[in-house]
């Protein structure tokens, strides 16, 4: 029998996912979920390519860090197999706790990020495995001696973003987020334990830095996409509250359990196993149903907003550079009213009022550190000319149904 089973990625060729544990995992039912999961959300509603799944991404961000473990390794870097292993368990479970619709309904659905779900996955299926996954989880908390192995999972400069940059260029078609990942892997090296890049591999980071920002802007907020997403937040955010007066949804199962019940992380902890078993039954065609079904429902708010969803009728979303002043955001609800006259709360849903914030490179989280030729260890931020500032820009937004004329 074959040590591995060979996977073809339509990103990077053949992935190679070795038989054991690793195996094991690719096919338990929890990660067998994130087939069911689209990696950005609604995007496909501005790119219709975008239908890639986060099952996908797990595999390719495991597949980059294979290539990253074997750069240090001949570097002479010392990792064993069983870290290896460990950080390889780690990376492919990094997003095993997203729900349905990916960030989009993070907080809206189930009260608890996605990271603190994806720890207590990991911890249930260690139970499962009779404590195979115990390193692992220690690198993903970021509690081993080893920091480089926790920054090839999470950082600024880690394979989980090298990955969703590729994969979400690719299925997008937006070339602005191609970036040359296997030049970057092959600069990468560890000093004091940590992790960094080579001197020369510098531009290929600024190049990366640059394409990630162009993608927030182009994909990830790009407007349509913000509105749509917006919308289905407000969706859920009525269907709960109905839910809550004791208003019947005509949904089942664990859609309607967390539709009725709020539950806290510490909830999660105390119930780990009855919680997680209802989580991990939720993926993208539960809320898909559920929204082609509230077309019908009796209330007009539910109804109104299922139906734009359905058939791509998306709210009006306008980015500007400083909060909407009272007047503008008073005179916007007026019309709403007039024009949607369903009841007293319908601004509640109807006019959503935000801000998305973006920057290319963060200071205030571990930097990418550079390796100097001299042998001298630099943050990327004091290393001039090569023009990337960590700069935050905000973008604030209003979002509104299009008939609504101003």
């Amino acid at each position: 029998m074959s040590k591995v089973k060979i996977l073809n990625d339509p990103v990077y060729g053949f992935i190679s996912i070795p038989y054991g544990i690793i195996f094991d995992l690719v096919e338990h039912p929890y990660f067998q979920r994130l087939r069911r999961i689209k990696q950005v959300s609604l995007t496909h509603y501005v790119y219709p390519g975008a239908l890639h799944t986060r099952f996908h991404h797990a595999l390719g961000a495991y597949h980059l860090t294979c290539q990253a473990i074997d750069v240090l390794r001949s570097k002479g870097t010392e990792i064993s197999d069983a870290e290896a292993e460990a950080v390889g368990i780690s990376i492919l479970l990094h997003d095993i706790g997203h729900g349905p619709f990916s960030h989009t309904l993070e907080h809206t659905l189930i009260n608890v990020t996605h990271e603190q779900l994806s720890v207590m996955i990991m911890e249930q299926l260690n139970q499962e495995f009779e404590g195979a996954l115990s390193l692992a989880i220690e690198i993903f908390n970021n509690r081993y001696h080893k920091p480089f192995l926790h920054q090839l999972v999470s950082g600024q400069l880690d394979m989980d973003r090298m990955d969703y940059l590729n994969r979400d260029s690719f299925f997008t078609g937006v070339s602005e987020g191609v970036i040359g990942y296997d030049r970057i892997i092959k600069m990468l090296a560890v000093h004091n334990n940590h992790l960094v890049v080579e001197e020369k591999g510098i531009y290929s980071i600024e190049k990366f830095l640059i394409a990630r920002r162009l993608m927030y802007w182009q994909v990830y907020l790009h407007k349509t996409v913000l509105s749509a997403e917006q919308m289905l937040i407000q969706t859920l955010r009525r269907a709960k509250m109905l839910r809550h007066r004791g208003i019947k949804l005509g949904v089942q199962g664990s859609l309607n359990y967390f539709l009725e019940n709020t539950f806290s992380e510490q909830d999660f902890r105390l119930n780990r196993a009855i919680l997680l078993e209802r989580f991990t039954s939720l993926d993208d065609t539960d809320i898909a149903s559920a929204l082609k079904y509230w077309q019908e429902h009796f209330d007009p708010i539910l109804s109104f907003m299922s139906k734009n969803l359905i058939t791509r009728r998306l709210f009006k979303l306008e980015f500007m550079d400083r909060q909407p002043d009272s007047d503008h955001i008073r005179l916007l609800r007026q019309k709403i009213e007039k024009q949607h006259p369903y009841s007293h709360d319908v601004t509640d849903y109807l006019l959503i009022m935000g801000k998305e914030t973006n920057t290319a490179y963060s200071t205030s989280k571990e930097e990418i550190q550079i390796l100097l030729k001299s042998g001298e260890v630099k943050p990327m931020s004091l290393i001039s000319d090569h023009g990337i500032q960590p700069k935050i820009f905000t973008k604030h937004y209003l979002c509104y149904p299009k008939d609504v004329k101003i």
